[in-house]
């Protein structure tokens, strides 16, 4: 059965879920992040943990499960379970962003770099290196192109936002350590709006903030807010839904604006997706309505097995509920792409803007 939230001006309704749990071919491994190419591609950063290495990639797909490729695997092909630091090669990825020549850009948090492919996954350029100066790079997460060209990469643990040529020519910064306004305690995820205002997903300070592409502050979203504690994720995800306060925030990993102005948060240990008004008024949120992906089904079909202990299940609310979604983006077509992390798939709802009869 699938639900639908309405409040006021849209409607929010599930659609369908994308992936199955995999470390090669078709399906993903701790998907973290991705981005939209064109004709409907999909390329899904997978960060897989440090003993199965082989499940770093990005896998390239479309939206109705069509497997394409894959390429930037972590793993050191001389050795199984080694990780490769060789030019192109990803040890612990945290984002992926293209540019309107269809380039792939990747950031890299052990190896302070943002690599760069071609769409195909052939190997460009790379640029980055450890340190705390202008250009310099201490944990780099969340990445963001704006329409001329400029990227934003969200330099975690020098607590600022970084801005730079698509070559990594450095060009500004803005954000300090500190909860105050337009301080930021190490900060993650990162989107933009029509108008190039950035949002960061304050991640230590559980909120949102926005800043104009100059890095100037405007406002902040939301507040901390746990429902009991940081057990949430860890003890309840995937078991039962969390009754959390609307607008309070527990380490939100992702932020993105669609085109109505509308933010969407990933509020990653409260096992949800937020909407919040221009303005930062609560809309909806979305705890997972997910059933079996295409991906999902094939395999089930292709094993007698699974088949029998999954007609054995009586609760089926651990595979529908999000836990620990790391990031959300809303396409042109209104629909939002919510990274079920540590389900390794992605949950997908349409919003539908046109006056609804309640």
């Amino acid at each position: 059965m699938t639900t639908s939230t309405q409040i006021s001006h849209i409607q929010l309704q599930y659609s369908h879920t994308i992936g199955r749990g995999e470390q090669f071919g078709p399906g993903f491994t701790y998907p973290i992040q991705m981005a939209r190419g064109e004709s409907d591609t999909m390329y899904v950063l997978c960060r897989s943990p440090e003993y199965r290495p082989e499940g770093t990639r990005i896998v390239v797909c479309t939206s109705d499960e069509e497997y394409i490729n894959v390429f930037a695997r972590g793993v050191n092909h001389q050795g199984p379970h080694e990780y490769n630091f060789e030019d192109g090669s990803l040890v612990w990825p945290t984002s992926v962003a293209i540019d309107s020549q269809g380039d792939v850009y990747v950031a890299d948090e052990w190896l302070n770099r943002i690599n760069v492919y071609g769409q195909d996954g052939d190997f460009i350029r790379d640029w980055g290196s450890y340190g705390t100066g202008d250009g310099e790079l201490n944990r780099p997460s969340g990445l963001a192109i704006g329409m001329d060209g400029t990227i934003f990469v969200v330099d975690s643990l020098n607590h600022r936002v970084q801005k730079f040529t698509l070559d990594g020519e450095f060009l500004g910064q803005f954000g300090t350590f500190g909860s105050g306004p337009g301080e930021l305690n190490t900060p993650w995820g990162i989107g933009l709006d029509g108008d190039g205002n950035v949002f960061v997903a304050d991640w230590r300070n559980d909120r949102i903030q926005q800043f104009t592409t100059q890095g100037e502050w405007q406002a902040s979203f939301g507040q901390p807010g746990t429902g009991g504690d940081t057990s949430i994720a860890r003890e309840m995800g995937g078991i039962k839904l969390a009754s959390v306060p609307v607008g309070q925030f527990n380490r939100p990993a992702g932020v993105c604006v669609d085109r109505d102005g509308d933010i969407y948060v990933a509020d990653w240990l409260n096992n949800r997706v937020q909407v919040l008004t221009p303005e930062g008024r609560f809309i909806s949120e979305f705890t997972g309505d997910a059933g079996l992906s295409k991906w999902g089904i094939d395999k089930i079909k292709s094993n007698p097995d699974m088949i029998r202990q999954r007609n054995g299940v009586r609760d089926f609310t651990p595979e529908r509920v999000l836990w620990a979604p790391c990031a959300v983006k809303v396409d042109s077509n209104g629909r939002v792409i919510i990274a079920d992390t540590t389900r390794h798939r992605f949950q997908v709802y349409q919003k539908n803007t046109k006056p609804v009869l309640m």
